[in-house]
């Protein structure tokens, strides 16, 4: 070999070398450090963050609280579409975080983002702050202090719940107990939390210039995606070709990208592969601010000293993680430990998916207990009906010749709950027949289908009369009572229930329409007569129950009334919804913290926003599965809690077997690693031609 044949030789070898190699890194400013909070290795900036995300949390949670009862209430929409369009906003706010995570990485940094996007916008601010706030929490510690870092995330954490606890507790008082215009004041209910909103802006601005800033390092997701299309392209193209096969498919993105980039991308695409089964996890969790509100207001909320709002249980949940934190980090984990056991992150968050199901296999039991006191379904070319008797004695009723009615109704009674008829079409003309001591009076009525009736049989004339009135079809919504009132004298009346609702019922067994009110044990109203005004007596109108009130005769100076119970109250007490929130709260510290302290440790330092964004869509497909079985697959509501069961412990045998060959990794070794083994790649490279130069 000539001298210029050796020289070509190294020359080609060295360019070949240079061409793996990683570009400089830019030269960033040196972190100044932050003072500490009382002599410990936590930097003073985090109390201003943990307050922040305190008061931001408080706004999120408050506002979402009372959201679907909102839209049942406000939009009067129905429970289906309230809980997809919840779901909807859910998904919409765990989606933009990835806008977020791109804009704080490449353009304006984690702090910027949140202070300038995330805190003035309520949509796209979710999305600018949820992935930046707990990686710039991180941000603030220096490299040595890992252990206090790892602690931060559940100090974190507890900042979320303890602004999601208050709020969701005091959030549906103010709407609920406060009347604006006579209605529920959902305006206070939104106002306070958007006043929250501005706090957290001025308490992160008050800490600005203690924070350790990490400057943004370029489109980073862009580069990703460049280099992932890349990759698979260079595969593809070469598929044919007799070319050595590479380690790891990303490899063939080698001729263009870094290594650093290369191996950053592995190490993301490692924890991404195993965030593919956990949008089934959230889909069941956040339903706590939708079905499970939903279930509540089927419920008995007396407590004797309070009376708790279907929406407030919510409260629960942050209650309990505050809770479950201290004690699984301080007594369940070390003794876990102790018992030689590796519990490993992926094994906690498998188990919280059990815990989860578990949950919603209670909620499905706890809906079929609910269930028995509704009305039954009605289907096409069905009602139903019942008799109210009024008359002074027994009445048999009889209906186109159905014995429906085996047993005379007694005077001031009801017959047996409601009778099934079946219509030989979309509506029916009836006879029917009312019998009473020899005396028989026949009367038609048309019946629709799909609906309700009340036959009042009542004096008139020493004869009978009746009445064909149409009850309600289903439980009122919300917790409330429904009342209407039947005038049983010989002169009009005029009503005030609730203190401004005026009923104006003419004589002779007319009947009013429903009013909605709240449960209350002394409720009391006026009765205006020809002789005079009157209090008018309700006595107790319980949860989820209808009412008939009739007025029967003024005596006394009192107004006499006789109750019937059209639809039973709920008869379940929303205290057995406890269970069910202890298993999810249980799931929750499992799953999520474990979660969030792992997205973030297993993120190189320049992906770790985007990782947290990748963690946080997982939670917008969970609420798009939601919106989609609400929407495109209505069932029964015990059955679509059971569907989500299985659905949950499905995924969790798939995220086990997932988990099982993964092996926790630090970016930090994992680089230094690299570079060793780089440099002494390197190193054996220049001696092998160092060799063959003097050869």
């Amino acid at each position: 070999m000539n001298a210029f044949q050796r020289n070509e030789s190294k020359e080609t070898l060295f360019t070949f070398i240079s061409a793996g190699d990683d570009p400089p890194k830019a030269d960033f400013p040196v972190q100044k450090k932050s003072p500490k909070l009382c002599g410990s290795n936590y930097p003073l900036s985090i109390a201003f963050i943990v307050v922040n995300e305190f008061c931001e949390r408080f706004s999120y949670y408050g506002m979402k609280a009372v959201l679907t009862l909102y839209f049942l209430s406000f939009f009067h929409w129905d429970e289906n579409l309230s809980t997809a369009v919840y779901h909807a906003f859910s998904a919409l706010c765990y989606f933009t975080p990835v806008i977020g995570a791109i804009m704080a990485d490449s353009w304006l940094g984690k702090y910027k983002i949140l202070s300038m996007v995330g805190l003035f916008l309520i949509a796209l601010g979710t999305g600018g702050i949820k992935p930046c706030v707990s990686a710039f929490g991180g941000d603030q510690f220096e490299e040595e202090h890992t252990l206090e870092r790892s602690k931060f995330f559940s100090i974190f954490y507890l900042s979320i719940n303890a602004g999601s606890l208050i709020s969701t507790f005091v959030t549906p008082v103010l709407r609920g107990d406060v009347k604006c215009f006579g209605e529920d004041c959902y305006a206070l209910a939104f106002g306070v939390p958007a006043a929250l909103m501005v706090l957290a802006l001025v308490v992160f601005i008050a800490g600005s210039g203690l924070y350790r800033k990490t400057p943004p390092q370029g489109n980073v997701l862009l580069e990703v995606c460049k280099c992932i299309s890349f990759a698979i392209k260079n595969r593809l193209k070469n598929r044919s070709r007799q070319i050595p096969k590479r380690d790891h498919w990303l490899d063939w993105a080698s001729e263009k990208y870094s290594k650093q980039l290369i191996r950053e991308i592995k190490m993301v695409t490692r924890v991404l592969f195993l965030f593919i089964p956990l949008p089934m996890f959230w889909a069941l969790f956040d339903q706590q601010g939708s079905r499970w509100t939903l279930q509540a207001t089927k419920m008995n909320a007396d407590f004797g000293i309070y009376v708790l709002q279907p929406d407030q249980m919510q409260f629960l949940n942050p209650l309990l993680i505050l809770v479950f934190i201290p004690i699984f980090d301080l007594g369940l984990y070390p003794l876990i430990n102790m018992c030689k056991f590796n519990f490993t992150p992926i094994r906690k968050m498998a188990t919280g998916m059990i815990l989860a199901g578990m949950a919603f296999g209670l909620a499905a039991v706890l809906e079929v207990k609910i269930n028995e006191t509704d009305m039954p379904r009605l289907v096409p070319e069905e009602s139903l009906i019942r008799v109210l008797n009024l008359a002074k004695n027994p009445v048999q009723v009889t209906i186109q010749g159905w014995d429906l009615f085996q047993q005379p109704v007694e005077a001031f009674q009801v017959s047996t709950y409601y009778s099934k008829l079946i219509l030989n079409g979309e509506q029916q003309s009836l006879r029917f027949t009312l019998q009473r001591q020899g005396l028989s009076l026949a009367f038609n009525y048309t019946v629709k289908e799909k609906s309700v009736y009340s036959l009042i049989v009542f004096e008139a004339e020493e004869s009978l009369s009746s009445r064909l009135i149409t009850d309600l079809e289903a439980k009122p919504e919300n917790g409330l009572a429904a009342v209407r009132f039947i005038n049983g004298l010989s002169q009009d009346v005029n009503l005030t229930i609730d203190s401004k609702r005026f009923i104006a019922i003419q004589k002779n067994y007319s009947a009013s329409e429903y009013s909605l009110l709240k449960r209350d044990e002394y409720n009391n109203g006026k009765c205006i007569t020809e002789m005079g005004e009157f209090t008018l007596e309700l006595g107790l109108l319980d949860f989820g129950a209808s009412y008939t009130i009739v007025i029967t005769n003024v005596s006394g100076g009192a107004v006499k009334t006789w109750k019937s119970e059209d639809i039973k109250a709920n008869n379940v007490h929303m205290a057995w919804q406890l269970p069910q929130y202890l298993l999810i709260s249980a799931a929750e510290v499992m799953f999520s913290v474990t979660g969030l302290a792992f997205s973030y440790s297993q993120s190189p330092a320049s992906m770790k926003s985007v990782l947290q964004a990748g963690w946080l869509l997982t939670v917008a497909v969970g609420n798009t599965l939601v919106l989609v079985v609400a929407q495109a697959a209505p069932m029964a509501q015990w059955a679509e809690f059971v569907l989500f069961t299985v659905l949950l412990f499905a995924v969790c045998i798939i995220f086990s077997i997932m988990g099982y060959s993964y092996v926790n990794v630090d970016p930090e070794d994992l680089e230094e690693k690299e570079e060793k083994r780089e440099t002494s790649s390197r190193g054996n490279m220049i001696s092998l031609v160092t060799q063959k130069t003097k050869l």
